[in-house]
């Protein structure tokens, strides 16, 4: 099987350091660039975990370039009570050995010569910007890691990906390419357990002691945070997707994106039971083979491990 051709778009930020590890390892994806957009820290914080990301891990040969630092028209964004004040905080990760790519991210994409799938695993502005600049024939899909089914985690109604930009996800999921929604309702259901943990650590690798290290912070700020008894490793799931499909069960739905309420600004309208007649316009992730996905994450430090 020919791997699918993907760029990552990211905001690392513990789960998507993961993300970021599955998509290097996995036989099933060739992770052709990795873009930058702020959210869980600012700009400069994010893209610096990137590249110390890759260091530690040895993808050294994917472009890392740096995008959007904030929403058109809005504040940058920081999730520093869940991520903390680098946004990636816990074990000490080696300084960045490749330079930044000095393209933005749609150059990147451009440079591909072929349509890519996006896995988005941060908010859309980036994406957002990419449609404008290269049009829809440069995606084959794009999967989000953003919304849920149900109830939010920066508002009662609204997600911190979506919460961010809504403009930019309500213009990304109006375009037209093929949109996979991968919320909460789904996310939740990945919970790295003492169990997970346990796996990961046999590994007996420094990279495998640096991801416990990861989720054991990670898992510290949920409960504190939200009382969750394990962390919900979000941004892996989005690219689990792509590259086994099957672990993932979606169903087709119309999905909207509050922009402008009060009270619900970045929420994510899905219409699973059809009360609106609206046809389908996205995907929508509602059920997680856990102990696959957990095979593939602890599959992936091993292989980057060694």
């Amino acid at each position: 099987m020919t791997p699918v051709p993907i760029v990552l778009d990211c905001d690392p930020g513990h789960d998507d350091a993961i993300a970021i590890l599955l998509a290097a390892a996995h036989p099933a994806l060739d992770l052709r660039a990795i873009t930058t957009v702020a959210g869980n820290g600012r700009l400069d914080k994010v893209t610096l975990n990137a590249r110390r990301i890759c260091t530690l891990a040895g993808v050294l040969d994917v472009p890392i370039a740096a995008g959007a630092a904030g929403p058109r028209g809005g504040d940058p964004p920081s999730a520093e009570g869940i991520h903390g004040e680098t946004a990636l905080d816990g074990p000490a990760l080696p300084d960045p050995v490749m330079e930044l790519d000095p393209r933005s991210p749609g150059e990147l994409v451009a440079a591909q010569g072929e349509p890519v799938t996006l896995i988005a695993t941060g908010p859309l502005t980036n994406v957002a910007a990419m449609l404008d600049e290269l049009g829809t024939a440069a995606f084959r899909q794009i999967a989000w890691m953003g919304g849920s089914t149900e109830r939010g985690n920066t508002t009662p109604y609204a997600e911190f990906n979506a919460w961010v930009d809504p403009a930019a996800a309500a213009a990304v999921l109006g375009s037209g390419v093929p949109f996979t929604v991968v919320g909460l309702n789904l996310t939740h259901q990945a919970l790295a357990t003492d169990a997970v943990l346990e796996r990961i650590g046999a590994l007996g690798t420094p990279l495998a002691a640096t991801v416990v290290g990861w989720l054991e912070f990670f898992g510290g700020t949920y409960r504190d945070v939200f009382g969750f008894p394990a962390p919900p490793v979000h941004d892996p799931c989005a690219v689990a997707l792509v590259a086994e499909p099957d672990t993932v069960r979606c169903v087709d739905a119309f999905v909207a994106i509050e922009t402008e309420g009060t009270w619900t600004r970045g929420a994510t309208v899905v219409d699973l039971d059809r009360t609106l007649d609206r046809p389908p316009n996205a995907r929508v992730a509602v059920e997680l083979q856990v102990d696959r996905f957990w095979d593939l994450v602890v599959d992936a430090v091993a292989q980057l491990g060694r």
